[in-house]
């Protein structure tokens, strides 16, 4: 074992790195290297693997695929323009619900408005809600939250249905059901990590806050939520991600109907609810075009999470300079 000492020059003697430590770090080093080279080869084989048996209905159906919104397979006629706006639109409309309810329940579970064992307690139940299983939130929805928003849908629809976001009466499975489903299911991701953004606010700088005489709401408006936007928007970009991909809830709830809407109640369809419900009666060609849609929600969910990393990346350099 090698070992060098060191005289510090005030009696004691302290010796550099062993050759067991070294060893140890290269082979922590390069265990790192391999999980995250390994993460990538993953991922870059299930997107080859997923393309090369798309390429046939790449071929054939070319762009046009993501221009129409035709999905008739007994036609062999497949466009997925509506499950992109129905993905794009309920994942952004749940979002700013998570969103705002995500932020708020961080702020109340770490800005001292409860007790820390109660903190603990409320914070528990909100990581809970990650652990219900998409399909039981799926009939929940069903027997409970359609119900209750039919009433509503009609009152809406009849006095303010000249808007066009309430211009559908809600009969059954539709838009709104589902976004507030799957609210639910992103807000746990935006919670517990917008809740990290503000526990790792340093303590100097709230001390800085109060100390100039700011009230707690001016505090957390001016000072604690500028300080960890950076975290909340991360906890957004990962639950946008989410949004994007969820399957079961959607499927059950959104209606799969292939149409362009912007009523909340008209029901809709997603690339990944499409993919769910049709791929146990598809025939070869429509796996094709099945595999050609679930290539595009790699691509639309890959640059969802490209983009959020630019932005914050962008955000952090604002900041510090």
């Amino acid at each position: 074992m090698t070992m060098i000492n060191f005289d510090t020059g005030d009696g004691t003697v302290t010796h550099g790195i062993r050759a067991s430590e070294r060893i140890s770090d290269r082979l922590f080093r390069a265990a790192c290297y391999t999980a995250a080279a390994g993460v990538i080869l993953l991922l870059v084989y299930i997107a080859f693997q997923i393309g090369v048996k798309a390429l046939p209905a790449m071929q054939d159906y070319g762009f046009s695929f993501f221009t129409t919104q035709t999905w008739n397979a007994q036609k062999q006629e497949f466009g997925i323009l509506a499950e992109i706006w129905g993905t794009l639109y309920s994942s952004l409309l749940a979002l700013v619900i998570a969103g705002v309810f995500g932020v708020s329940v961080a702020i109340f579970l770490t800005q001292d408005y409860l007790p820390r064992w109660l903190a603990q307690i409320f914070r528990t139940i909100v990581e809970l809600l990650a652990a219900i299983p998409s399909v039981v939130l799926g009939l929940w929805g069903i027997y409970v939250l359609i119900p209750v928003l039919r009433p509503i849908a009609d009152f809406l629809h009849d006095t303010f249905g000249f808007l066009g976001i309430f211009s559908t009466a809600l009969p059954g499975p539709g838009l709104a059901p589902a976004v507030i489903v799957l609210a639910i299911m992103v807000l746990p991701t935006v919670a517990a990590i917008s809740q990290d953004a503000f526990q790792l606010i340093p303590g100097k700088v709230k001390e800085a806050a109060y100390g100039m005489g700011t009230t707690r709401r001016e505090a957390i408006f001016k000072v604690f939520l500028p300080t960890a936007s950076s975290g909340i928007f991360a906890s957004l970009v990962l639950g946008f991600g989410r949004a994007l991909g969820e399957t079961m809830a959607l499927a059950m709830l959104i209606g799969n109907s292939n149409q362009i809407s912007w009523s909340l109640f008209a029901p809709a369809n997603t690339l990944a609810a499409l993919l769910a419900s049709s791929w146990p009666e598809a025939g070869p060609i429509e796996q094709q075009a099945l595999l050609y849609a679930a290539v595009a929600l790699l691509g639309i969910t890959l640059l969802v999470n490209v983009a959020g990393v630019l932005i914050m990346a962008f955000s952090n350099k604002q900041q510090v300079s």
